[in-house]
């Protein structure tokens, strides 16, 4: 089994990755939702590490100064990536992430942890990019700290789906920033691997799920 397949299968049995009728933020009814404030163990924090850490190093094995978690889902997923590319490939890489609000005592400032330095590259560690407002914050936030070239945007779960206009958000961002984007898993590699397959026992995309799902993404989908 692939570490995306096992991925998969961790999402599952962490209630991340759950099927049904849900609403996205932007309004979209969906028939699967992500929703990675589940996560709530060590041993999960320590297995969604090693995810992203393997994601990293299979397509970004140099040439990384930092890694940036915005807050506030994407400081843990900073922390325990980079703890698990230390622990699982020798590779001590320093982490820092922003405060929502400017502290104004002590050493002051917006971001915690490692000071990005000029010419720093940075890869954002996020989880899921629906319409990439985050994604373009942290960009416009490091506008303000130091002018850092962007190495690669890590997400959990591309889910294929388009942004403003017709291209996906993952596109978009690429477009816009010339930033790589690397996801753990796509939603397609989802649906292809756990469609008919038995996890603990049940069955979660069958094939009435299966249509669902092409007809979200028909409707969603961006080029």
């Amino acid at each position: 089994m692939t570490y995306q397949e096992e991925f998969i299968t961790f999402m599952v049995r962490s209630g991340v990755l759950t099927f049904g009728d849900f609403t996205t933020k932007s309004g979209r009814k969906t028939p699967y939702f992500i929703n990675t404030g589940n996560y709530k163990t060590g041993a999960q924090a320590a297995k969604l590490g090693d995810y992203y850490a393997a994601c990293i190093q299979q397509n970004l094995p140099d040439g990384v100064d930092c890694l940036f978690g915005p807050a506030y889902k994407g400081i843990p997923l900073a922390v325990t990536a980079a703890a698990s590319l230390y622990r699982n490939y020798g590779r001590d890489l320093p982490y820092c992430f922003n405060r929502k609000e400017a502290k104004d005592h002590g050493e002051g400032g917006g971001m915690v942890g490692y000071k990005p330095r000029e010419g720093d590259r940075v890869v954002i560690v996020e989880d899921v990019v629906t319409a990439g407002t985050a994604v373009r914050e942290t960009i416009e936030l490091f506008r303000q700290v130091a002018d850092v070239k962007f190495a690669a945007l890590m997400v959990s779960v591309d889910r294929m789906e388009r942004g403003t206009g017709e291209k996906t958000t993952i596109h978009e961002l690429q477009e816009d920033y010339g930033i790589q984007v690397f996801p753990i898993v796509t939603v397609r590699q989802v649906m292809e691997f756990l469609h008919g397959r038995e996890i603990d026992g049940k069955v979660y995309i069958d094939d009435a799920m299966l249509g669902r799902m092409e007809d979200y993404l028909a409707q969603y989908g961006g080029k």
